[in-house]
C-alpha cells in the first residue's frame, strides 16, 4: 500500500483516481461521478491529494431585517429545513420590529506558550517590562496591517499551571481573520524571548477562542404576535421562555439549543468563506465561560414582550484566505451587503438569533419533527431517483404514508410513473 501511495501528492487528479480506483475497487460509475464533480478551476490548489469537488447546496434566506435594514442572507447546508427555518423565523422577527444586533470588539488573541517556568513572577515581572519593546517587535513582523491602522494592542501573561505560562498577543486584525499575521508576530516575539530571557519557547499560535470579537443580537416579540388568541398567546411565550432556561440549566439540552443556532451560523460561515470550524469551537468554549455549558441564546417573558438575546464569538474575515480563493464568496457577499468584518458578525449573529427563535416556537407548539418530516420526504424522494417534477408528487403521497421507506418511496415513484404513461 505504501508503495502504491509514493509520491501521491505529486500526482494528477486524474492519476489519483486511476490509483484509487485500483486500489479500492472503484465501479466504472463511481469513478465516473468522480470525474463529473472535479473541477480544473482553483479547486486543485486548495488542498493537499485533490480527487474531486464535493458539492453543498447554497440557498438564501430572506425576510431578515437588522438594525432597520432588509438582508438577504446566502446559506450554505446540506441540512433539510435551515434556510426555510431562519427565513420563518425572520419573518416574525421582522413583523416585530426586526433584530439589533451590535459589534462589542473586533480584536484576536495569540499566546506565546512557555514550559518548564519555575517561577511565574519572573516572567510576568519581564513581559510588563518589556511590553512597548515587545509590542513594537510584533509591529515589525507585520508592517502592513500597522499602515491599514490595525495592529499589536496589547501583551498579557497568565500562569496555566504545571510550569506553563502564556504570553497572549492582543491584535486588530482589521478586515481579516487574521490567523497568518498573529502567528508571524508571535513567532517574532517568542525569537526576542529565546533571546533575551533565555527561555525556550513551547509554541507560538494565535487562538480561536474568540472572546474579544463578540457580537450580541437582541429581538423583543409582542407577546400577541405569537398566536391569534390571547391566551394561547402568553402561554406559547412562556413556554419558549421555559424551554430557553432548561438550555440555561441543564447541559444536555443546552448542547442541543446550541447546535440548531449553529445550523444558522455554520451556514453563512461557509457560504462567506470563512473557517466554521473556528466558529463552532469559540462558541462552543464561550458556552461554558462560567464553568458550566449552557445555551448561547436566551430568552425572558416580560409582561406583553418575549426578549431574546444571543451573543457570539465571531473571529471571521472578508478579506483573505478562501474569501479571496473562492468565486461565490463575492457574490455572496454582494447579495447580503457585506462591506465590513462588522457587517458580517451582526448578520450571523441575527441569522443565529431567527434559527434560534423558530425552534424553540416550532419544538414548544407543535414540535420540531413537523417541519422536519416534510423535508425527509423530499429528500427521501430524490434519494430514489425521483426527477424534479415527480419530487412534490412523491413528497405528497409519502407524507400520507405511516413511517415512510426507501422500498415504500420506489414503490409510489413507480406508480406515479405507471400513472404518466396510461
Amino acid at each position: 500500500m505504501e508503495a502504491t501511495f509514493s509520491q501521491f501528492y505529486k500526482r494528477t487528479p486524474e492519476q489519483r483516481l486511476a490509483i484509487l480506483a485500483e486500489t479500492l475497487g472503484l465501479s466504472e460509475a463511481e469513478q465516473q461521478i468522480l470525474k463529473h464533480r472535479a473541477t480544473q478551476g482553483d479547486a486543485p490548489l486548495l488542498i493537499e491529494n485533490y480527487l474531486t469537488t464535493y458539492q453543498l447546496p447554497e440557498g438564501v434566506a430572506v425576510n431578515l431585517r437588522v438594525n432597520d435594514h432588509e438582508y438577504v442572507v446566502p446559506m450554505v447546508t446540506e441540512e433539510p429545513s435551515v434556510i426555510a427555518a431562519a427565513s420563518n423565523g425572520a419573518k416574525q422577527l421582522a413583523k416585530a420590529g426586526g433584530i439589533t444586533a451590535t459589534v462589542h470588539s473586533r480584536l484576536l488573541t495569540g499566546q506565546v506558550v512557555l514550559s518548564d517556568v519555575k517561577v511565574y513572577a519572573s516572567i510576568d515581572d519581564w513581559i510588563a517590562l518589556h511590553q512597548n519593546e515587545l509590542l513594537e517587535v510584533a509591529k515589525q513582523a507585520h508592517p502592513s496591517i500597522v499602515k491599514r491602522g490595525g495592529g499589536p494592542k496589547s501583551i498579557r501573561t497568565r500562569d496555566l499551571g504545571e510550569g506553563f505560562v502564556s504570553i497572549d498577543l492582543v491584535v486588530d486584525v482589521k478586515a481579516a481573520m487574521g490567523a497568518n499575521m498573529m502567528n508571524t508576530m508571535l513567532e517574532a516575539i517568542a525569537g526576542v524571548v529565546q533571546n533575551k530571557l533565555h527561555h525556550t519557547t513551547l509554541f507560538s499560535i494565535l487562538s480561536n477562542a474568540g472572546d474579544q470579537s463578540l457580537t450580541t443580537a437582541t429581538v423583543s416579540v409582542p407577546v400577541s404576535q405569537l398566536a391569534d388568541q390571547p391566551d394561547k398567546a402568553q402561554q406559547v411565550g412562556k413556554r419558549i421562555a421555559q424551554a430557553s432556561r432548561i438550555a440555561q440549566l441543564d447541559p444536555m439540552r443546552a448542547v442541543t439549543h446550541n447546535k440548531g443556532i449553529m445550523n444558522g451560523v455554520d451556514a453563512v460561515v461557509v457560504a462567506m468563506g470563512n473557517d466554521w470550524r473556528a466558529i463552532e469551537s469559540a462558541a462552543h468554549a464561550y458556552a461554558v465561560t462560567d464553568g458550566q455549558y449552557r445555551g448561547l441564546s436566551q430568552w425572558q417573558l416580560e409582561d406583553d414582550q418575549l426578549t431574546g438575546t444571543l451573543t457570539l464569538p465571531l473571529p471571521i474575515g472578508i478579506v483573505g484566505g478562501a474569501t479571496k480563493v473562492l468565486p461565490l464568496v463575492a457574490i455572496n457577499q454582494k447579495m447580503a451587503k457585506i462591506n465590513s468584518p462588522e457587517d458580517l458578525m451582526k448578520l450571523i449573529a441575527a441569522v443565529g438569533l431567527a434559527q434560534n427563535f423558530a425552534a424553540l416556537k416550532a419544538l414548544v407548539t407543535n414540535g420540531i419533527q413537523q417541519g422536519h418530516m416534510k423535508m425527509q420526504m423530499r429528500s427521501l424522494a430524490m434519494s430514489v431517483g425521483a426527477t424534479p417534477s415527480e419530487v412534490s408528487v412523491l413528497t405528497k403521497q409519502l407524507s400520507n404514508t405511516d413511517d415512510p421507506n426507501e422500498a415504500q418511496a420506489r414503490q409510489l415513484l413507480g406508480q406515479i410513473r405507471n400513472n404518466k404513461e396510461t
